[in-house]
């Protein structure tokens, strides 16, 4: 089969891999319709996730159709459409059974943090990610979900990440009716968590980024305010003028890692790895909370450490929630606001690229090119 590859920071290819094979009772293979690269992929691209080894193939946001089921998997059949959320869980342990999917404990060595991760380094897991012809599904009876016949193919393969983290980062947020609900990123995540807090009964949604064309689209799919801070001296000033200097209710850090905005934190994170990523989207959002509010956090950041306020945090009262999503969670409400036509995750797409071409797709996400906002992969295995 043909397959992304990485070989470095900023160096991935297409290449031959063997098709996986069942190697439990409870595998499937799922040959690939339709994948998407994640703003959280780029955080692998650039070398800011530890463990990410040579040889991996990236990708947690993908659907297909099963090919090959093993001996125990009675849900499904070969011939059957899947979407496949990004956590790899068992649906037994102590975690699962309190709805902590991405916390599993039976599916990573190391999950004394995360669970495991299609795609996504072996800190997560190690496990091989969907950006192929065929992905090896482990717990096939657990994690996917068919495609209802009447979901777009592009609807689907949102929802395995990019819609169900901005839905549960606004849930996070424990928004009521009336807030003030700030948004820290213009990207797939904060687009969708964004227009789910209007879900929520936010009352104001306001949106923070840098490029103007991702502002843009907060502005027509979101409905949001924006901000661009790159034209302010100080963002947090102007946020507490927005909100009657008190600040926002409720704050939402879809960015993670590799934010932009302060030089030193920039390099310190991004640059020279000497921190877990930039704290920079994760400060703002602890300054322009009000006293007694709620930081949401759904960017993704290293285990290492990171300059955080977090003394600025306690005395503020805050309440800090965050965890990678437990996307099958969200699903059946996700399910019924696109179906009702509140929502229509494929408005964000504006890529479609084949799969032979994915390096030029991860250099055009990752620099910013044509007004990418989120690029979806097709593979030769439709």
């Amino acid at each position: 089969m043909r397959a992304m590859v990485y070989r470095g920071p900023y160096k991935i290819r297409v290449e031959e891999k063997d098709i996986p094979p069942i190697e439990h009772p409870n595998d499937a293979i799922v040959r690939v319709t339709r994948a998407a690269i994640c703003g959280s992929d780029l955080h692998l691209y650039h070398g800011m996730m530890p463990d990410t080894r040579v040889g991996m193939t990236f990708g947690h946001e993908f659907i297909g159709v099963i090919e090959e089921v093993g001996s125990s998997v009675q849900n499904f059949k070969p011939g059957d459409r899947v979407m496949v959320p990004f956590n790899v869980y068992c649906g037994t342990c102590y975690f699962c059974a309190r709805g902590l999917y991405s916390n599993c404990h039976n599916v990573n060595p190391n999950a004394t943090a995360v669970g495991g991760i299609y795609g996504y380094s072996h800190t997560c897991g190690g496990y091989d990610g969907g950006q192929a012809e065929y992905v090896r599904v482990p717990f096939a009876d657990i994690g996917p979900s068919p495609i209802p016949e009447w979901m777009d193919e592009e609807d689907a393969v949102l929802l395995t990440d990019a819609l169900a983290t901005g839905y549960f980062g606004a849930q996070l947020g424990d928004i009521v009716e009336g807030d003030t609900v700030v948004v820290f990123g213009a990207g797939p995540v904060g687009l969708f968590a964004a227009k789910s807090s209007w879900l929520m009964g936010a009352g104001r949604v306001i949106v923070i980024d840098h490029l103007e064309y991702r502002l843009e689209k907060a502005r027509t799919f979101a409905h949001a305010e924006t901000y661009n801070f790159a034209e302010y001296d100080d963002i947090i000033v102007e946020m507490k003028k927005a909100t009657d200097h008190l600040g926002a209710d409720v704050v939402i850090d879809a960015v993670g890692a590799e934010a932009d905005g302060n030089f030193l934190q920039h390099v310190t994170s991004s640059k020279f790895k000497l921190q877990g990523g930039s704290p920079i989207a994760l400060n703002w959002a602890i300054d322009s909370v009000r006293k007694g509010g709620t930081v949401s956090v759904v960017g993704a950041y290293g285990p290492m450490f990171s300059a955080v306020k977090f003394g600025d945090a306690m005395n503020k009262g805050l309440t800090l929630r965050m965890n990678q999503a437990p996307v099958k969670r969200q699903w059946p409400r996700l399910f019924e606001h696109i179906r009702n036509g509140y929502l229509k995750p494929s408005d964000i797409v504006t890529h479609r690229i084949p799969l032979e071409h994915i390096a030029e797709g991860y250099h055009i996400f990752s620099a910013k090119l044509d007004n990418c906002i989120k690029p979806l992969i097709i593979t030769g295995a439709n």
